[in-house]
C-alpha cells in the first residue's frame, strides 16, 4: 500500500488546483480521478460553453456586419464544426493539466475513490480494486445537474447540459427549465443560431441571485433577441411523441401547453456525496452539501473538502481557490479564508452578465445607507465603435464610509471588466481609490470610473 501526504479525490478545477499547491509545498500528492482531468469544467461546463458562445457571437456579427459597412452576403453556420471546435479546445486544455500534475510530480490515478478506516482510500479501477494510504484527504467530487421528478433527462427529447453541449443539429425549437447562468447562456446561443427560445422559471425574475435591476435590464434584452419567458412557472406534466415535447406549465394560474423539440433542464446541482464513504467519518452534510469551517477543513480530522460538493456560490474560480487554502492549511502555510461576498459571478450570454458584492437589496436589508451610481453604455465611446451600446454599469458603496459593497453590470465583455471592482473590494477600496484611478481611454473600462463619479454627484460624461 503507497502512503501519500495529501490524496485528492477528484481532478476538476479545485482539485487538480489543490494537488498541485500541495506538492509545490513539498508533499507526496495523488489525485484519484473516476473519468476526466478538469472535471465538468473543463470537459462539460465553463470552458466549452464558452466556445460555444463565442462561435454563436461571431455569427451574430457577421449577420450584422453592414452595420460596420462590410458587405459579406449571406452567412451561414456549421453546427457540427462548432461543437468540434468546442471538444477541441476542451480536449486541448484537459491535455495540459495532465502535463501540469506531471511536472509537479503528483501521481494520477485513475478510478472511484472510497474512504476506508485509517485514513485509507479504496480505488476502484474497472472492478480492479486497490488501497493507497493518506494522511491527508481533500474531497474535491463536485456535483452533477439536479434532475426534475417527470422531466428526467432522455437525451433525446430533454437533455441536461450534456447533452445541449454537442447537438447533431440546431433544434426549431427549445424550452429552458431555469434561468440561472447555465440556462441563460443556453437559451443565448441557441437564440443567436436561430432556434425559438422559451425560458421557464419557477422565480419571479430571472437571473435571481442577481441585482433586480440588472435581472429586469436583461429580461429586456433578451426579450427583445426573440426569447420568450415566462416567471412564477409551474412544470406539470410533460408528453412526448416521436418528433416533439409537450410540456403543461402553470402560468398566472392557468394552465397552458407549449411545445417544443428539446427541453434542457438547468435548475441547478447536486453534490457528489454517495459513494464516498463518509458514514465512516464525523463529516457532517447540510442539504447535500459537505460542511468545512474557514479552511476547507471538514469534522473530521484529516479530511478537507472543496469545490461544488460544499456549499454555495458553485464556481469554478471558487474552487480552484479553496483547493489552494485547503493545501496549504495542510502544509501549515500561512493562508486565508475567503470572503465569499469577494467572489464574482459572470453570465456569458449576449449581452454578458456580471457582478460582485451585494445586491441593492441585499445592501439595504443589511442596514447600510446606500450611495449608488450607474452610468450607461451608450454614452461610452469605445462600446459605440464596437457597436455595444446596450448596457449599464451599476455601483454600490457605503454612504458612511465610502466601502464598495457591489458592482453589477451588463453589457458587452463584463465578464472582463468586473475583475476591477474584485480587486477593488478585495482591498477595501473606497469611493475616492476608485476615482483618484486614472482608467484608460477609450475603453469600456471608463464607464466603472464614471459609475464611481455618478454615485457622488461628480459625473463627467452624463
Amino acid at each position: 500500500m503507497e502512503n501519500f501526504d495529501v490524496v485528492v479525490i477528484g481532478g476538476g478545477p479545485g482539485g487538480y488546483v489543490a494537488a498541485i499547491r500541495a506538492a509545490q509545498l513539498g508533499k507526496k500528492v495523488a489525485v484519484v480521478e473516476k473519468q476526466h482531468l478538469g472535471g465538468v469544467c473543463l470537459n462539460w461546463g465553463c470552458i466549452p460553453t464558452k466556445a460555444l458562445l463565442k462561435s454563436a457571437e461571431i455569427f451574430e456579427n457577421i449577420k450584422h456586419a453592414s452595420d460596420y459597412g462590410i458587405d459579406v452576403g449571406s452567412v451561414e453556420f456549421d453546427i457540427k464544426k462548432i461543437v468540434e471546435r468546442s471538444r477541441m479546445i476542451s480536449g486541448q486544455l484537459t491535455g495540459g493539466i495532465k502535463g501540469l500534475l506531471k511536472k509537479n510530480k503528483v501521481t494520477v490515478i485513475d478510478g472511484i475513490a472510497r474512504l476506508e478506516s485509517n485514513k485509507v482510500v479504496e480505488v476502484d479501477h474497472l472492478g480492479k480494486k486497490s488501497s493507497i494510504k493518506a494522511t491527508n484527504i481533500i474531497i474535491a467530487t463536485g456535483a452533477r445537474p439536479r434532475v426534475l421528478p417527470g422531466f428526467e433527462v432522455d437525451g433525446k427529447h430533454i437533455w441536461s447540459s450534456k447533452e445541449a453541449m454537442i447537438p447533431d443539429s440546431v433544434p426549431a425549437s427549445i424550452i429552458v427549465v431555469g434561468s440561472g447562468a447555465i440556462g441563460i447562456e443556453f437559451a443565448s446561443f441557441y437564440n443567436s443560431l436561430g432556434a425559438s427560445v422559451t425560458i421557464l422559471e419557477v422565480q419571479d425574475r430571472i437571473l435571481s441571485a442577481e441585482d433586480e435591476e440588472i435581472s429586469n435590464l436583461a429580461r429586456k434584452a433578451f426579450e427583445k433577441k426573440g426569447i420568450k419567458i415566462h416567471t412564477k412557472a409551474k412544470l406539470l406534466k410533460c408528453n412526448k411523441d416521436s418528433k416533439e415535447i409537450s410540456v403543461d406549465v402553470e402560468l398566472d394560474g392557468r394552465i397552458q401547453t407549449l411545445t417544443a423539440e428539446k427541453l434542457i433542464v438547468a435548475i441547478g446541482i447536486v453534490a457528489n456525496t454517495e459513494n464516498l464513504g463518509l458514514e465512516r467519518t464525523k463529516i457532517k452534510l447540510d442539504r447535500g452539501h459537505i460542511v468545512t469551517d474557514k479552511f476547507m477543513q471538514t469534522s473530521e480530522s484529516g479530511i478537507h473538502a472543496i469545490g461544488d460538493v460544499t456549499g454555495a456560490p458553485w464556481l469554478a474560480h471558487k474552487a480552484s481557490h479553496e483547493g489552494i487554502i485547503a493545501a496549504e492549511h495542510i502544509a501549515g502555510a500561512k493562508t486565508h479564508s475567503i470572503v465569499k461576498e469577494n467572489i464574482p459571478g459572470c453570465t456569458y450570454s449576449s449581452p454578458q452578465i456580471a457582478s460582485v458584492g451585494l445586491t441593492e437589496s441585499a445592501a439595504k436589508k443589511a442596514g447600510y445607507e446606500l450611495k449608488i451610481g450607474r452610468f450607461p453604455f451608450m454614452a461610452n465611446g469605445k462600446a459605440l465603435v464596437l457597436g455595444e451600446a446596450e448596457g449599464i454599469i451599476k455601483t454600490i458603496f457605503d454612504a458612511k464610509t465610502g466601502e464598495l459593497l457591489g458592482a453589477h453590470m451588463i453589457g458587452a465583455e463584463v465578464t472582463e471588466l468586473i475583475q476591477g471592482y474584485v480587486i477593488a473590494k478585495s482591498m477595501e477600496g473606497t469611493e475616492l481609490d476608485l476615482m483618484n484611478t486614472i482608467f484608460a481611454h477609450p475603453t469600456l473600462s471608463e464607464m466603472m470610473h464614471e459609475s464611481v463619479l455618478q454615485a457622488y454627484g461628480k459625473p463627467i460624461h452624463i
